[in-house]
């Protein structure tokens, strides 16, 4: 049987402890460390929610993984490949592949009568992957590509639609700057919003059979493919498992091929997400501090409140150890308590934050509409299980100051 635990469990039941000096000081603690965890779960699941909902954003126009040609450089004229590539079918049976599309790019001029906007016209084919467009339309509806028939459907960013005062169904005009200058007809199908500026004032999708008539390439030759895949945390090594299967392979004409994964490709956005991250180390150690400074002046409190017991425990032969070990599992109980509060407020606000989307955000400032919630149980329970275990340990030197106490004063002490 666990003596110490047996008394510390009487002593936090005890009803009578209710009407005693320590109660108001154990009630600041405990309000302490239940609104100290709700902080934390609260800034674990918006940082983690906005890096994965800016991640996602990336990589829908960009994809996890590409392969271009080694001379492609930051321009959208890029240098073509063929598309009739050996290690496909190695790629695409790799673990952890969600799919392999074709895509090609080019810059170009959409004129109406009154305006003008330049934009990177991007060509997909019929193995492209919708489900990020389709996720973020906020009219009419993607289009679909064969690989019998061309189509001129095109889709345009809510940026652009608004700029040049486009509306579905329309028809348009881009002119590509090229010798000789061309132009294409196309007829707005769909109009998508993400709230990433920077790939918003930007793109819009077309059939890529347009892009390799402009560029005269022949219907086997792309910019590249983009590889996506089921896990983004594996992105790493899924790029060198891809890196090691395309390996050094040429192109007919002597040209090599690269991959690049999406944070080479955009480094700048994945490094300023990643300072995020310190954002939440600082909110996690300032709130787990503020925790651990309140249960110490509440253990004091309650050694005080309790020191003829240490006296009489240490009378009867009990070692200053196992004295120590009933205060260090009454705070136990306390922080239990207060982490039980915390779960209850945190995981009640996310819930609420992610169903309604009561905090809004400004797009133009934040990329997103609402403050997004992320929510994992691994992350729950590391906060819970980290908050109780480096709390309870702060305690451990404060408790010393029993093994200081003598039986003959404490017994007597009123």
């Amino acid at each position: 049987m666990n003596t110490e635990l047996f008394i510390a469990k009487r002593i936090f039941s005890d009803k009578s402890v209710k009407k005693s000096i320590s109660q108001p000081i154990m009630t600041i603690a405990i309000v302490g460390i239940a609104l100290g965890l709700a902080v934390m779960i609260l800034s674990v699941a918006i940082v983690t929610g906005f890096k994965s909902e800016i991640s996602n954003k990336i990589i829908g126009f960009g994809s996890h993984i590409q392969i271009v040609n080694y001379d492609t450089n930051i321009s959208f004229e890029t240098e073509p490949i063929n598309k009739a590539q050996s290690f496909y079918a190695d790629i695409n049976n790799l673990m952890g592949i969600k799919n392999i599309q074709e895509f090609a790019i080019k810059a170009g001029i959409i004129k109406t009568k009154t305006d003008i906007q330049g934009v990177v016209l991007k060509g997909v084919g019929a193995d492209f992957d919708w489900s990020f467009f389709d996720q973020n339309l906020v009219d009419g509806k993607s289009f679909r590509v064969n690989d019998s028939s061309k189509t001129d459907d095109i889709l345009i960013s809510k940026f652009i639609a608004n700029l040049l005062k486009l509306n579905v169904g329309d028809k348009i005009i881009a002119y590509f700057i090229q010798d000789p200058m061309r132009m294409r007809p196309f007829v707005i199908s769909g109009i998508y919003e993400t709230s990433l500026a920077e790939f918003d004032e930007k793109f819009a999708l077309i059939d890529i059979k347009h892009i390799q008539r402009l560029n005269n390439w022949n219907e086997n030759q792309i910019s590249g493919f983009e590889v996506l895949i089921n896990d983004f945390s594996r992105l790493d090594k899924m790029t060198e498992d891809v890196r090691d299967i395309v390996g050094f392979h040429f192109n007919p004409d002597g040209s090599k091929l690269k991959v690049l994964s999406i944070k080479e490709k955009y480094p700048q956005m994945f490094e300023w997400l990643k300072l995020t991250d310190m954002n939440v180390w600082v909110i996690l150690i300032l709130m787990i501090a503020v925790a651990g400074f309140n249960m110490i002046s509440g253990l004091l409190i309650i050694i005080l409140e309790r020191t003829s017991m240490i006296g009489i425990l240490k009378a009867m032969g009990t070692k200053n150890w196992s004295i120590r070990k009933i205060f260090l599992y009454q705070s136990g109980f306390i922080i239990s308590k207060g982490l039980i509060w915390g779960n209850i407020i945190g995981l009640l606000i996310c819930f609420l934050q992610f169903q309604f989307q009561i905090f809004k955000l400004d797009p133009t400032s934040y990329y997103l509409e609402a403050v997004p919630i992320n929510l994992k149980v691994w992350h729950i329970l590391a906060l819970n299980v980290g908050t109780l275990f480096i709390t309870v340990l702060m305690l451990i030197i404060p408790s010393y100051i029993i093994s200081r106490l003598s039986p003959e004063k404490t017994i007597k002490f009123n």
